[in-house]
């Protein structure tokens, strides 16, 4: 059967990649977005064509993707959303209507001979991010993945957080100081530390996946090649309008969810994609909020009506992040108790997991690409992991206490507004409330000292004490084991 098309002079249907990329007011990063398509190498004989989703945009988003896409010689095109209540999976939505045509219509539109080879010339489609950016060759490596076998229904770039340049590198002179500020593209020492946390956070998950298999539970949204039939699968089987929805807070994991129920859904072992990172506390923790709130959401909520093949080991993690959270507050409430009434021993087998776990955390802080000496420093001595985590163990009791609740919260807003500078960040007052309390327990130990070291609160307190101490030395010693697992299939030449 002959690609050319009768009574369309001169076309030749090539096999094409379609990329969609919503964006919304992303003026500052679409360019950098673009370029990155722009300087990837094809497969040969396959062409490229990109659609933006300027999606509910009050910026300048539309016109500069589309000077973007002639400077880097890119086929581009821009749709516009107005009045957009599903925000990305709405964007996401419209592109795919754009090209397969919308279910909902009421009027059956008869499609050109065009318009039916040029769909089905597309044997691929890139999901994007505007704030993404391919590394070249990725799109080629994402593209010899998924048609590696027949039944791969996607497959995901390997995701590094972008380092922002040193904020003191730009003079306060410069009458560009504000905008390079506000453009992300630079950041303060806290900032640069703060990336490398979820970078190093973002490696250690990515080295999980490989050292499993390569199989992966969620297809980010980032930078994922999809195969074309199998988002029409999703839509057939659930009745949809269109592959993505807006049920779930992580609308990528629940998307990959339904596309395993046929096909493999893979990450990429070469492919790289550049992201940003949120740049401070507060929009970390919004992120992180939704993220685990959609999480927990498909682990729990039976409506769904989606399983995963790898529900066991996301329920792993689970159980990994509540056993962490046991444990330092087991440590710290049995480590005041004991002190304070003049009966704490010290035992040097205690520092056993902890030698573990700088061990763990320095390899992975060396695997992490484009890492500092000084982040390998702080890694090595617990600092930066230890702080990381009680970051996301505060997510963690936010969230599945939030499932108590009967308000459920729209985890979307609530990020855009954090990234926005709409909402304010508690980090200061609950800093002041834990020195607060220390302060407070510290009085009272020292000021009731006489009666907590008496002969009668020792004796009463010493059973609650030796149940708690077996308690946690039981829970560290099953930490410390997944320790040295962790650290034993670090051994292998996975990189993140």
């Amino acid at each position: 059967m002959s690609n050319r098309v009768p009574g369309v002079r001169n076309t030749f249907m090539r096999p094409r990649i379609v990329a969609f990329i919503p964006a919304h007011n992303e003026e500052s990063s679409i360019r950098d977005c673009l370029a990155g398509l722009g300087d990837q190498c094809l497969p040969p004989d396959v062409e490229l064509d990109v659609i933006v989703i300027a999606d509910n945009c009050t910026d300048r988003t539309e016109e500069i993707a589309l000077k973007a896409g002639t400077e880097f010689n890119l086929e581009l095109t821009v749709l516009t959303t107005k009045n957009n209540k599903q925000r990305k999976v709405g964007a996401l939505n419209a592109a795919w209507k754009s090209i397969y045509g919308d279910p909902l219509d009421l009027y059956d539109k008869k499609r050109t001979l065009y318009q039916e080879y040029y769909r089905n010339s597309i044997k691929a489609i890139l999901g994007m991010d505007a704030d993404s950016r391919l590394a070249p060759g990725a799109l080629a490596e994402l593209w010899e993945g998924l048609m590696s076998a027949r039944n791969i229904g996607g497959v995901m770039a390997k995701y590094t957080m972008r380092m922002p340049e040193k904020k003191s590198l730009i003079s306060k002179a410069d009458p560009h100081y504000e905008t390079k500020i506000a453009s992300g593209e630079y950041g303060g020492a806290m900032t640069r530390w703060w990336t490398h946390q979820q970078k190093q956070d973002m490696a250690s998950w990515l080295l999980d996946l490989q050292y499993s298999g390569g199989s992966t539970y969620v297809l980010g949204g980032q930078a994922t090649l999809f195969r074309p039939e199998t988002l029409q699968d999703v839509i057939d089987e659930n009745k949809l309008d269109g592959p993505w929805q807006d049920e779930s807070d992580v609308e990528d994991m629940l998307l990959t969810w339904q596309i395993q129920k046929k096909w493999k859904t893979l990450i990429s072992p070469t492919a790289r994609c550049y992201v940003d990172a949120m740049r401070s506390y507060h929009t970390f923790r919004q992120q992180r909020n939704k993220w685990q709130s959609g999480t927990v959401d498909l682990l729990t909520n039976k409506n769904i009506g989606v399983r995963s093949r790898h529900m066991g080991k996301i329920w792993r993690a689970q159980i990994k992040t509540l056993m962490n959270l046991l444990i330092r507050i087991l440590f710290i409430l049995l480590l005041i108790l004991s002190i304070s009434t003049d009966q704490f021993h010290w035992a040097w087998i205690w520092l056993t997991p902890v030698v573990i776990a700088s061990i763990l955390n320095t390899i992975l802080a060396l695997k992490t690409p484009m890492n500092r000496p000084i982040d390998v420093i702080f890694a090595a001595l617990l600092i930066s992991p230890e702080i990381y985590l009680w970051v996301n163990l505060i997510t963690f009791v936010n969230v599945w206490l939030g499932k108590l609740s009967t308000n459920k919260k729209d985890g979307w807003a609530i990020q855009y507004s954090a990234e926005r500078g709409q909402t304010k960040s508690k980090l200061a007052q609950g800093i002041l409330a834990v020195l607060f309390f220390i302060a407070l327990a510290v009085y009272v130990c020292v000021h009731e000292r006489e009666f907590l070291t008496s002969q009668a609160v020792q004796t009463a307190v010493l059973p609650f004490l030796e149940t708690g101490w077996t308690v946690l030395t039981y829970i560290t010693i099953l930490a410390t084991l997944n320790m040295v697992y962790q650290i034993w299939r670090l051994r292998g030449r996975h990189k993140a």
